[in-house]
């Protein structure tokens, strides 16, 4: 019949890519938590999650411009890229049809105030305009290490990744455990109730790319609104109410047979730990074998020319040395001298 197509050409939509970041170097922004967090605490005394508003949760070694680099390397037929911030730009970011940056207040529509909690933030990131079916969302400090193929993370299942370790099951939220622990405990608690037959894995997500289905996002908001608007009511990290996409999101997929859960042990590399030197030194050795990587800042609040930071860029530089096309002109010339310069994190990465 006319007008039908075969399937050679129908046509495929492409998956989008989004991103948190937030520059945590501009001395205004740097002003504004800094007041926000000094009110917070006092109507919130005890609430703040363990490390949830260290220096390290918005800090920027580098990681989004390279994670461009490795997107680009790595997965160079993705969609539309989705940059959500706080009323800031990158200052080495191209102006480009491909890219759009998000700002919170165009995003979070019933907020009174500025918010610095990711769980808050990514809990609308299925709300973006334009947002296609199949995204994947990535914290910057989250890589693509090796070819994507996207059949291999969507295909029938949704792949989500758990770590091999276990974590504790306890009954109740805990003020002094991790966020990712409290965000397990959450989870445990509403599948539980909603679902009998739900069995609960004492392990948490692993920091991976995300890939997730839109119209599964607003299902998921509309038969659980109590635990959007629990995570929607904080301005920081705290572990009264976790963050329900890292953990609960995955899980419930898993349950309702849109996802698969696949025990993994990534490559993750914790910069303040003792093992940081052989955990760069793997990276290096694996790169382009590793469907994807985490370097997560744990330094905290060291200084931002401590050489465990300052480690970080040049690992990726060796690894990612052509800019992408993301980048200015200018950047060409000059990545190899500037890129220490600290541009941003992606707000209170998990």
């Amino acid at each position: 019949m006319a007008g039908l197509m075969n399937d050679e050409q129908k046509v495929v939509e492409k998956i989008d890519i989004v991103y948190l970041w937030v520059d945590g170097t501009d001395p205004m922004w740097q002003i504004k938590r800094e007041k926000e967090y000094a009110q917070w605490v006092i109507e919130n005394p005890h609430e703040l999650a363990a490390h949830g508003n260290t220096a390290g949760r918005y800090r920027d070694n580098g990681e989004l411009l390279f994670n461009l680099r490795a997107l680009e390397k790595f997965f160079p037929d993705h969609g539309h890229v989705y940059i959500v911030s706080d009323n800031q730009t990158p200052s080495w970011l191209r102006a480009s049809d491909d890219i759009t940056i998000i700002d919170h207040r165009d995003l979070i529509r019933n907020t009174l105030g500025p918010v610095f909690d990711s769980g808050h933030i990514e809990s609308y990131l299925h709300h973006i305009p334009g947002l296609s079916e199949k995204f994947i969302y990535l914290n910057d400090d989250v890589f693509f290490g090796a070819n994507v193929d996207p059949d291999w993370w969507f295909g029938d299942c949704l792949r989500i990744f758990s770590e091999i370790n276990s974590i504790p099951d306890y009954e109740a939220l805990q003020p002094q455990e991790s966020a990712l622990v409290n965000a397990s405990i959450l989870s445990k608690t509403w599948l539980s109730q909603r679902y009998p037959t739900y069995r609960h894995d004492p392990r948490v997500y692993s920091h991976s790319p995300r890939p997730m289905l839109r119209s599964v996002m607003f299902e998921l908001e509309k038969i659980a609104p109590e635990l959007f608007a629990q995570v929607r009511s904080t301005t920081f990290r705290t572990w009264r109410s976790p963050a329900i996409v890292p953990d609960l999101v995955p899980r419930w997929m898993v349950e309702i047979g849109v996802a698969q859960q696949i025990v993994l042990d990534p490559l993750h590399i914790n910069t303040g730990g003792n093992e940081a030197k052989l955990q760069f030194d793997a990276l290096l050795a694996q790169f382009g074998e590793l469907p994807f990587f985490c370097i997560n800042d744990t330094c905290d609040d060291a200084s931002e020319n401590d050489f465990r930071l300052l480690r970080v860029a040049q690992t990726l530089k060796k690894l990612l040395p052509e800019p992408s096309k993301f980048e200015l002109l200018f950047r060409h010339s000059t990545a190899s001298s500037s890129i220490g310069v600290r541009e941003s994190k992606a707000v209170g990465s998990q």
